[in-house]
């Protein structure tokens, strides 16, 4: 309790800055006139606005000096020293193209509409970017959870947002789907360092708007990768922290060249022994892209992947080993002829995925624009395993004859691969004026995935002929949607938002499961899913919004595999009221999330640690969710959130000891109904700043039975992250020297785990470990 009231403190806090303050105003335009809806942000202070409709913009900030960020489908960057009042105009004609509210405008939601999201922006991402995969980075973002299988934020990590899963949470790369078609996760294991390339996101909570790719079920993750530069420049990072951890990273880019174009890249290479016993990461990736700008046409060519091998580390343990020996990984564990236990050194996943991307925006007058977009993803690999007394009929082995006896069972080791290909194109038409904005959109898109599963090693029985494989399927799932979504004024303080989208998935599967069985889906899914919001403008510091969204999901390649499940639908109900000023910022929502036959985590994990799922019948989340920031002064900031919620199934049935039961209304696994972050900002120094990051989670059950042993206990931790940037640096444009203490009071908590029928896996997290890096700019 000491904890929650600590976090709920914060937000009475507000103290006036003892400096003198100066109005900055401005208007920002181009060859057509002014422009509505810029993003103007201060570096410094992190604070921000946006413009009117006549182009204009008012901040009061105190003297000093100050780097201005202006961002609409463009960015310009200017220093001013505020002495006095100031009055500047900005020409964003000749600015470089960003893609930002042009290309992502399908996906994304503006400042003023009626859905609830949060962003996370270039500059924040930098304040701890040393090799930590991007759920570790989102922490600390408003109702989210994140966890680690090695235990320190690197590998296989994932996040949950409002008590869902990775699986339900829609992820875009510029507007492109990156979920797994299949399993509709998200493998940020595959993309190292991608928070390198990553210029800002958007998350919205709940369903949000109109998306390519699965629908989403608990949240929309928008990336938007880096935009191209007008001048060249030359970036080289290095990181090195607890467990062996580094991280060495060497950027460039061109700059304009003849006048028209631009080339960037990044290349990366992460390593790390993990938290927990030989979770062991290999992280190998890449980002290139070139640019061509001419007049109102935006032309993008990127590519980027990764590489990885980590040692697998997600059997979890149980409560006596958690309490004696917390770091122990099962995982390759076997015995031999002597009795001695010995861990099998490969018992590793590996896997490349290269990612393509062609990007056109065209821009046709001050009212019209097209975005056009084609894709392709390339994956393939395998996870190894060592299989003790493994039954040689299910490896599609014969039993073979000792003096005399049948034997049945050998040691081995297997490998189950995947080699997959997804490709398609996404599309969208624009047209804005002052008081309309009209999208019409839509993708198609298609996955096809070949599963198969071999054995490398036997120890006595006889092998079958190379790359033979004892089971084979392939999957092919094609994906179509189209949109047509709008936002107009009704009047000057009221805007209506209406979004409609037909999605058309067809699944189909052939062959057998590693278990012999025979997987056999033809299903065919078509959805509508209308939302619509209204937008209340009471004067420009405070505004109310109201929305409603239904959304339908599909189920995935895994529920098809446990069973006959149905597919998802959810009614989401959002009001929030936002509150802007020069020293504080407060957004607050209050949702309902109305589902039917929700796919819930059970507890159980299955033979390739992946969470299995069921339907519950009806179901549903609710809460309430603040996020604030407050400036105190030009030196102190404070930025807390705090989600409380109630996630019930209604009428829960579940069997038990092969018998159906009835369980009445349950928690929904996995989903603690307190969340709370904050982030205090502290810069003492010119150039020098401390942040203090706090993460509260509370209790949450690992089933959906609510049983006594499936209880995760709640935890409050704690990171400080320092940073200084040198920018009189010989030689360089700048250096930047960055540390970051993770859980620096050393907790030892549990944020994620499994339950099966009594059995109990935890997933423990890192004590205290620290990362330091130093970035050379040139």
């Amino acid at each position: 309790m000491k904890n929650v009231l600590f976090f709920l403190a914060l937000f009475v806090l507000s103290v006036a800055g003892s400096a003198q303050n100066f109005n900055l105003q401005g208007k920002v335009f181009d060859e057509n006139g002014p422009i509505e809806g810029v993003s103007v942000f201060v570096k410094e202070t992190g604070e921000g606005t946006t413009t009117n409709g006549e182009g204009l913009f008012l901040m009061e900030l105190s003297e000093g000096v100050y780097t201005l960020i202006f961002t609409y489908a463009n960015q310009k960057t200017m220093e001013i020293h505020l002495t006095e009042d100031k009055f500047l105009e900005i020409n964003m004609s000749t600015s470089p193209e960003v893609l930002d509210e042009v290309f992502l405008s399908s996906v994304r939601v503006k400042a003023d509409s009626p859905i609830t999201y949060s962003n996370l922006s270039n500059e924040q991402i930098e304040d701890r970017n040393l090799g930590q995969d991007i759920p570790a980075l989102m922490n600390f973002m408003p109702n989210v959870v994140t966890t680690s299988d090695a235990g320190a934020g690197i590998g296989y990590t994932g996040l949950r947002v409002r008590g869902s899963d990775a699986t339900r949470v829609n992820v875009t790369i510029n507007g492109i789907p990156y979920n797994d078609s299949e399993s509709q996760g998200t493998f940020w294991v595959n993309l190292g360092d991608f928070a390198s390339s990553v210029q800002n996101l958007q998350l919205q909570r709940g369903v949000g708007t109109s998306t390519n790719g699965a629908g989403a079920f608990g949240a929309s993750l928008n990336i938007l990768t880096d935009a191209y530069r007008i001048k060249p420049s030359a970036e080289i990072a290095n990181s090195f922290g607890s467990f062996n951890t580094r991280k060495h990273t060497l950027k460039f880019s061109t700059g304009k060249l003849n006048d028209y174009w631009s080339f960037s890249g990044r290349v990366s290479k992460i390593e790390s022994d993990g938290y927990i016993d030989r979770a062991n990461t290999d992280l190998k990736s890449y980002f290139f892209q070139g640019s061509y700008h001419k007049g109102n046409t935006l032309i993008k060519a990127l590519t980027f992947g990764g590489k990885e091998r980590t040692y697998q580390a997600w059997y979890g343990i149980d409560a006596e080993t958690l309490n004696n020996d917390r770091t122990f990984n099962p995982a390759g564990m076997y015995t031999d002829e002597d009795g001695n236990i010995h861990f099998y050194d490969n018992q590793t996943d590996n896997y490349q995925q290269d990612h393509y991307q062609l990007l056109w925006n065209q821009k046709y007058n001050s009212n019209w624009s097209s975005n056009i977009g084609l894709h392709y993803t390339k994956g393939a690999g395998y996870y190894q395993e060592f299989e003790e007394d493994a039954d040689l009929i299910e490896f599609g082995l014969e039993p073979f004859m000792v003096n005399g006896e049948e034997m049945t069972t050998s040691d081995l080791v297997g490998t189950k691969n995947l080699d997959n290909d997804f490709f398609g194109s996404v599309f969208s038409l624009n047209f804005e004026n002052e008081k309309t904005d009209v999208i019409v959109g839509g993708g198609w898109n298609k996955y096809i995935g070949d599963h198969f599963g071999e054995v490398i090693y036997t120890r006595f029985a006889q092998n079958n002929e190379p790359h033979t494989p004892y089971y084979e399927n392939e999957a092919t799932k094609t994906d179509f949607n189209i949109f047509g979504k709008a936002t107009f004024s009704i009047s000057e303080k009221l805007a209506a938002y209406v979004d409609l989208q037909l999605r058309k998935v067809k699944y189909e599967t052939s062959g057998i499961l590693s278990d012999g069985s025979e997987f056999l889906v033809d299903d065919e899914l078509n959805f509508f899913n209308p939302k619509a919001g209204l937008t209340y403008k009471f004067n420009r510091q405070n505004q109310l919004y109201f929305s409603f969204a239904r959304a339908h999901r599909e189920p995935s390649r895994d529920d098809y595999e446990n069973g006959d499940p149905e597919p998802e639908e959810l009614n989401d109900y959002e009001l929030g009221w936002r509150f802007n000023t020069k020293t504080i910022q407060i957004n607050t929502n209050l949702y309902f999330m109305d589902y039917r036959n929700q796919l819930v985590l059970t507890g159980e994990i299955d033979d390739v640690g992946a969470s299995v799922r069921q339907n519950s019948g009806k179901s549903y989340r609710t809460g309430l969710e603040i996020d604030a920031a407050f400036k105190i002064s030009d030196l102190l900031s404070i930025r807390p959130n705090v989600s409380l919620s109630q996630n019930k199934n209604v009428d829960f049935y579940a069997t038990v000891d092969d018998e159906l039961q009835s369980f009445g209304d349950t928690e929904i696994s996995f989903s603690p109904s307190i969340v709370a972050g904050n982030i205090i900002s502290l810069t003492p120094l010119e150039n020098f700043e401390i942040n203090l990051l706090s993460k509260y989670v509370g209790e949450q059950y690992m089933s959906n039975t609510e049983a006594e042993g499936s209880i995760l206990d709640a935890y409050f931790v704690n990171d400080l992250n320092l940073q200084y940037t040198w920018k009189s640096a010989p030689l360089f444009k700048e250096v930047v020297f960055t540390g970051l203490i993770n859980n620096i009071f050393s907790e030892e908590y549990v944020s994620n785990g499994w339950y099966d029928s009594g059995w109990v896996g935890y997933y423990p997290q890192a004590t205290i470990n620290f990362l330091a890096g130093v970035s050379l700019k040139f």
